[in-house]
């Protein structure tokens, strides 16, 4: 009798010593920058670059040589400005983008995502003829395109 309930206690005992297991759904918690190529003729009509090529200044290349109507480019969250170039394979148009940042949390899975404000967006204007907006009030999710460029 007594080593069914020491074992009746130790099954208990594991049973609630178990730690519920946390896991982040959103995916991805911060959002990222999405952005949507137009004709700069038809302004409705989507126009995939011929060959994209996309990287930060000093970083290396996050697209190369693609054609898509849209992407998604990552802010720095750790500093106020984040600088990226555009190459449509012989031009090269660069877009400075600054922002001021909050944190919000999320979950205990997920932690603090955080929030892009006053975002406003530069740009060089080679073979990008325009975009808008050139400010944004905040960026908190990725679910449309927040800029639409027109090449």
């Amino acid at each position: 009798m007594k080593k069914t309930f020491l074992f009746f206690l130790a099954i208990t005992l594991f049973i609630f010593a178990c730690e519920k297991d946390d896991f982040c759904l959103e995916n991805p918690v911060t959002p990222n920058l999405v952005l949507r190529f137009y004709d700069d003729v038809n302004r409705e009509t989507l126009k995939k670059p011929a060959s994209l090529y996309v990287w930060a200044e000093g970083k290396d290349s996050i697209f190369s040589n693609v054609t898509l109507d849209s992407i998604y480019i990552p802010l720095n969250s750790l500093e106020l400005e984040t600088v990226y170039n555009f190459s449509d394979g012989t031009n090269v148009d660069q877009f400075t983008i600054t922002y001021t940042t909050e944190e919000e949390y999320v979950s205990r899975s997920c932690g603090y995502k955080i929030i892009f404000n006053d975002v406003n967006i530069t740009s060089t204007n080679t073979w990008i003829t325009d975009f808008t907006p050139s400010t944004l009030t905040t960026i908190d999710n990725q679910d449309a395109a927040h800029v639409q460029i027109y090449h």
